[in-house]
């Protein structure tokens, strides 16, 4: 019975029909799909690596505190294990268009939150997964979730097997519940007083603690104060999505950013702003003067909480200055102020909130996240989520491609995710089906900003060898 975090607690209640809070990703391999059943049995050989997977929300019978993860005692594999095809001829864009389809529809909160579709028929004798898990269930970061614990680092499948059979735990009544409940509410007096003492002890250390927290929090209040600017990102979304994505090659991107200086972020983000930029111009929006805002989640996870479901995230505020026409010029101005933000205390802030958010009631809870949510502070959200740089596989199938999926919150139609794989990096972009029937203008945009980019490095270190070479001759 474990207790969801405020965090995990805020995806619930932001969630509606349109707004949907799941996660996940389009996995695609090489070769014939193994049998359902053959997939049924590999799942259920690893369910015991992510005990989560097999339980479900229970909630007191008087909302006083967050609610639970309980064992579902009718949890049925083959419900959230299923299977599809594609129509001939299997394109790409066929299985982007059933992914989306996928993604338009919620899960059923009743059960454990998350589903895996086993897809075949693809072009040139390949399947694909495509995974769909509630943010309250995992997040990015930690990077566990079912689609990771089904992969293996050799082509034959290691081992796996439980100790034991799985016998789910009775599903408690609602006394026992409220019971649960109530020694959660009567604990927190005691963890307060807790740190009550500890800041009694050390009272240097407490004082700056304090300082910096109201500084970082004081960060975090500015950017309430000052909204994003309005855009045709940001409009009343519905529930049905579309999905485009790119691929390119972590290489170019290292390129990028050994020339110019900075992160794979940095460049990441520069293309992103490139990407919405044309789209823009497509829609006929002057960009001159104009900076749009990105939420861009990093993990506040400590490197001994690794591998955790739920979430420990913070946001910070990334540039996509769409005003600068210079794609070099443009990588410039988002190293420079995403390393003003690092330099800020906008991450302590983010986890000085997370931390009290465990203290404060449901009500309380529900009210902030919509807040949080509601407000424009963000045009839209930016993902980057480093992934393994060496091959994977399923059942002896290699792993080709994986594109994360995003999710849309209330009035933000745009979603970009990106994660690295096996030397290559992939861009997944959701989108609200009506606000952006032009989705494809976004990718184009984001594919030319790259090239661009990589075009004036390698222009770069041409000159600069030429330069070396003078040198070299006049020595």
């Amino acid at each position: 019975m474990d207790r969801l975090s405020a965090q995990d607690l805020s995806f619930l209640t932001n969630e509606s029909s349109s707004a949907h809070m799941h996660v996940g990703g389009i996995c695609i391999f090489e070769g014939p799909p193994p049998s359902y059943e053959d997939l049924l049995d590999h799942v259920r050989s690893r369910l015991h690596l992510v005990p989560r997977f097999r339980q479900k929300l229970a909630y007191p019978p008087v909302p006083s505190g967050r609610p639970f993860w309980i064992d579902d005692p009718a949890f049925n594999l083959e419900y959230h294990v299923r299977h599809s095809a594609l129509p001939a001829p299997g394109s790409e864009e066929q299985l982007r268009n059933m992914a989306a389809r996928v993604f338009s529809q919620s899960l059923d909160r009743t059960k454990p939150l998350w589903e895996l579709w086993m897809v075949q028929g693809l072009t040139r004798k390949r399947f694909a997964f495509v995974t769909k898990t509630h943010h309250a269930l995992v997040d990015g970061v930690s990077g566990v979730d079912i689609a990771t614990v089904l992969f293996d680092l050799k082509p034959v499948p290691e081992p796996a097997e439980p100790d034991h059979e799985w016998l789910p735990s009775p599903e408690p009544s609602a006394a026992t519940l409220l019971a649960k409940d109530a020694e959660g509410v009567l604990k927190t007096p005691v963890r307060l007083l807790r740190r009550a003492e500890g800041m009694v002890q050390h009272p240097r250390r407490a004082v700056r603690q304090i300082a910096e927290a109201t500084e970082a929090v004081g960060e975090i209040g500015w950017n309430f104060a000052n909204p994003a600017p309005q855009v045709p990102l940001n409009v009343e979304i519905g529930s049905h999505r579309r999905f485009e994505w790119i691929r390119s090659d972590l290489s170019h991107f290292k390129k990028i950013k050994d020339t110019f200086g900075g992160t794979v972020n940095d460049v990441v983000l520069a293309a992103v702003t490139g990407g919405i930029r044309v789209w823009l111009h497509g829609r006929g929006v002057r960009t001159e003067g104009l900076e749009l805002r990105a939420q861009v989640p990093v993990s506040i996870r400590a490197e001994d909480e690794r591998g955790q479901l739920g979430n420990k995230l913070a946001v910070l505020r990334g540039p996509i200055p769409v005003y600068i026409e210079d794609p070099v010029r443009r990588l410039e101005a988002c190293r420079r102020e995403m390393e003003g933000v690092k330099d800020s205390k906008q991450a302590l802030g983010a986890e000085v909130i997370s931390r009290m958010n465990d203290f404060a009631p449901p009500t309380l809870l529900a009210q902030a996240a919509r807040v949080n949510f509601s407000t424009r502070l963000f045009n839209l959200v930016v993902t980057n989520v480093p992934g393994p740089q060496v091959p994977l596989y399923v059942l002896g199938r290699e792993l080709q491609d994986i594109f994360p999926v995003g999710f849309l919150p209330p009035n933000q139609a745009l979603f970009v995710a990106i994660m690295s794989y096996n030397g290559g990096i992939n861009f997944g972009l959701l989108a609200d089906y009506d606000a952006i029937d032009d989705i494809d203008l976004v990718a184009e945009g984001i594919e030319r900003s790259v090239a661009e980019l990589l075009e004036a490095a390698e222009d770069a270190s041409r000159e600069a060898g030429a330069d070396t070479a003078e040198v070299t001759a006049k020595a």
